[in-house]
């Protein structure tokens, strides 16, 4: 009885931290813009989502093409995409209305979109699957079209960075050894070898010797200043990679604060320990 009396107690003692409703995310179901200066080319839209991923009717691929080069999206059988209708009077009709809406001075003008959604929304793997695909889709767009940029500043005394082109003789190194295609995941397009790399990195970070890092092929880099770095692609994923690999050379330290900072990253002092 006295057991049963304290539950009865406590239980009316629990309650939530707030009472609103936890916010869930729509990433997925925000329809993709896309500018006149990218092309798609869509796979089949929808495909029966038991199917495995090692056949090659899963393998469903879709490749953007904007000024900034292409890239390659895959799409989980999961996925159902919704093109944009590409008819000849949807498009006369687009036009004009550009057209007029330019005539007129208006900013706003309506965009092709592509739609994506899921077999099943309410699947937690489904709705996975339906954020990310629709953020690489949007991500893979920005990208050929706009372009991304990523800053690295070098704080630290006597560090700085130059970029410089390889040498002759570690360029014919590098051709003579042997690459090999690592093998494709279930569902990923087929890899091709990149090209090798003409120019490098030169970063001194108060080591005895200088970091030399190349610069894979997508990715442009400028040194402005002797302690800023910019870095350009359309591929986010792959900038994104790059600066972490020219970060992890030298972190930021909590102490005096040097180290490598990408975009506005910043870090909290500590103070030294006395003794």
């Amino acid at each position: 009885m006295m057991r049963q009396t304290r539950t009865r107690l406590v239980a009316p003692l629990v309650r939530a931290l707030h009472s609103t409703s936890a916010a869930q995310s729509h990433i997925g179901s925000l329809p993709i813009p896309l500018p006149a200066s990218v092309t798609l080319a869509y796979p089949a839209p929808a495909i029966n989502p038991g199917t495995p991923r090692t056949s090659p009717a899963a393998r469903r691929t879709v490749t953007i093409s904007g000024p900034l080069g292409s890239q390659v999206v895959p799409v989980d059988p999961a996925i159902i995409l919704h093109p944009p209708p590409a008819t000849s009077s949807s498009a006369s009709s687009s036009a004009s209305a550009a057209a007029s809406a330019a005539a007129s001075g208006s900013a706003s003008t309506a965009l092709p979109a592509l739609g994506v959604s899921v077999h099943d929304a309410s699947s937690r793997s489904h709705a996975a699957l339906w954020g990310l695909t629709r953020s690489l889709l949007f991500n893979a767009v920005r990208g050929v079209s706009e372009g991304y940029t990523v800053e690295l500043r070098l704080v630290g005394v006597g560090y700085r960075a130059a970029v410089e082109p390889i040498p002759a003789v570690f360029r014919a190194l590098h051709a003579s050894m042997p690459r090999a295609a690592r093998p494709a995941r279930p569902g990923a397009p087929p890899y091709a070898l990149p090209p090798l790399p003409t120019d490098r990195l030169n970063i001194k970070l108060g080591y005895a010797h200088p970091v030399l890092i190349d610069i894979p092929h997508g990715i442009a880099v400028e040194t402005p200043q002797p302690t800023k770095i910019v870095l350009r692609g359309a591929d986010k994923q792959k900038l994104g990679l790059f600066a972490a690999m020219i970060r992890r050379w030298r972190k930021p330290e909590p102490y005096r604060g040097k180290g490598i900072f990408v975009g506005d990253e910043t870090i909290k002092l500590k103070e030294v320990k006395k003794k």
